[in-house]
């Protein structure tokens, strides 16, 4: 198969397409680091075009994260966590990631209706990060790794610096 002449028949082009068309930046804004179910917690808010992450909508999300981190013992956390609420254009999602043993990230994706954080459920199995909340996670994959990991100084001051490390703006 020639790539420049056909694609693949599991690739629909017009689909992929359209997708490309409607691609667009969406705005992400760190909203803090905080303590939640005894983990440090650094908090987005990312916003899909004509939709705002309020505080009570970020205050039900983190209240929904807690009771998912109050077991990260069990799944090996390191008490380091990350959590988007995003305002997305076809509901809500909530992400979190937290840091466990071994290198290694645990993920957990909640989704709702759009403006009904009260709603918010764990996702289908399989779920993953939109482009939009990857472009997040990847930058905090790297401040991870910058600031804790080959960090300098005491473990206060690291952690310190991770919570600072922060992306704000149009995300793609």
């Amino acid at each position: 198969m020639d790539l420049h002449d056909e694609l693949p028949p599991a690739v629909p082009a017009k689909e992929l397409l359209a997708l490309a068309d409607s691609h667009h930046a969406r705005v992400a804004r760190p909203l803090g680091t905080r303590e939640v179910a005894g983990h440090l917690v650094k908090t987005y808010a990312l916003e899909a075009p004509g939709r705002t992450v309020t505080e009570p909508a970020a205050r039900e999300a983190l209240r929904v994260a807690a009771g998912h981190l109050e077991l990260g013992a069990l799944r090996g956390s390191l008490g380091l966590a990350v959590v988007l609420v995003h305002a997305g254009g076809d509901g809500d999602y909530l992400l979190v990631h937290t840091w466990i043993e071994g290198h290694m990230s645990d993920l957990a994706v909640f989704t709702g209706p759009a403006g009904r954080p009260e709603d918010l459920r764990p996702g289908r199995v399989g779920l993953a990060p939109c482009v939009w909340e990857a472009a997040v996670l990847a930058h905090e994959r790297d401040a991870f790794t910058r600031q804790v990991l080959d960090g300098a100084g005491s473990l206060v001051e690291r952690l310190a610096a991770w919570g600072a490390d922060t992306v704000e703006g149009d995300v793609r």
